[in-house]
């Protein structure tokens, strides 16, 4: 004669209560403490949110009465910035923003996928438990301390190879080279994340085909980080474009349509930090034209972060 399965016991020694041990097992108990977080999550991302939505409302608000009185092409074409004669346009500006960041990531792009390249396939793993959180101390030092060793350090340094007679005090050389020292660690530090991201076993696989270290790292490890590489540099961009003290310090306070970097030239945001200190009316079009260009600056970022998350998502790979 068979002897009952234990399972078949537990059950019936549990339906004396009311329910098997399986049902007791499974069964959901409260948990206000998940509850609470989840509130706190929620309330942080309607906040986050909510912020966003008033930040566009009032740049809106504010770009809406300046081109009431300025045409939109004008304000995207014109060659001139003078609001004390009534002429905007932002070409000078953009210029200058542009110049800077393309500085900035000449310098920053390939230093940082070399620095992630080392940190991830090179160096040894307590060297780089070192050398990874000291090169992100960088990120932390002010703006504003990156801007006066531009202009106290960088400057006189460029003046005395170049020539004082060639370059300017003010410069978006020196400007845009110390903007590249400054996204440096973001950009080695999202890159390597990429690179450390790619498994193992691509890299087994290369060795044993034969491939050697340097292989192994130009065409596999960094094709297979592609998509994580390409989001950190244009996030780098972004973040140059959007960079405000250093430009404001170092490479001029003047609009001056040019793609000189030995020139001085006022970028977006240090126009909005030079002309946000005076006096301006509240009702008056050069406060509403600070709003513009806010405007402007907030959708060429906009733009760069949709584009690394198409990027991103179209690139990505995805390893079982």
């Amino acid at each position: 004669m068979s002897k009952p399965s234990p399972a078949r016991h537990l059950a019936k020694e549990g339906s004396g209560h009311g329910e098997t041990t399986t049902g007791r097992n499974l069964a959901r108990h409260p948990r206000p403490g998940e509850a609470v977080i989840k509130a706190a999550l929620v309330a942080c991302a309607g906040f986050s949110i909510l912020t966003t939505a008033g930040i566009v409302f009032i740049l809106g608000k504010e770009s809406l009465a300046f081109f009431g009185q300025v045409s939109l092409l004008e304000f995207l074409t014109g060659s001139v910035w003078q609001p004390t004669i009534g002429r905007f346009g932002i070409l000078p500006l953009a210029t200058a923003t542009l110049t800077t960041s393309a500085i900035a990531m000449a310098v920053a792009l390939p230093l940082g996928l070399m620095v992630a390249i080392y940190l991830s396939e090179y160096a040894p793993w307590r060297l780089r438990q070192f050398l990874k959180p000291a090169l992100e101390v960088l990120a932390g030092i002010p703006t504003v301390v990156y801007g006066y060793f531009a202009l106290t350090s960088v400057t006189p340094f460029l003046r005395g190879i170049i020539g004082t007679d060639r370059i300017e005090v003010y410069n978006m050389l020196s400007a845009g080279l110390v903007m590249g020292i400054l996204i440096l660690p973001l950009i080695a530090s999202m890159c390597e994340d990429a690179l450390s991201a790619v498994p193992g076993t691509l890299r087994e696989a290369a060795y044993a085909t034969g491939a050697t270290k340097h292989e192994v790292t130009t065409q596999v490890v960094v094709p297979a980080a592609f998509s994580g590489l390409a989001a950190a540099f244009i996030l780098g961009l972004s973040r140059a474009v959007g960079e405000t003290m250093i430009v404001a310090l170092a490479a001029g306070a003047g609009p001056n349509l040019t793609l000189n970097p030995l020139k001085s030239a006022e970028t977006m945001t240090g126009h909005i930090v030079r002309i946000s200190g005076g006096d301006l009316s509240y009702d008056s079009i050069d406060y509403s034209s600070l709003f513009a260009i806010a405007a402007t600056l907030f959708i060429v970022t906009m733009g760069l972060n949709i584009l690394s998350r198409r990027i991103v998502s179209r690139r990505r790979e995805v390893y079982e």
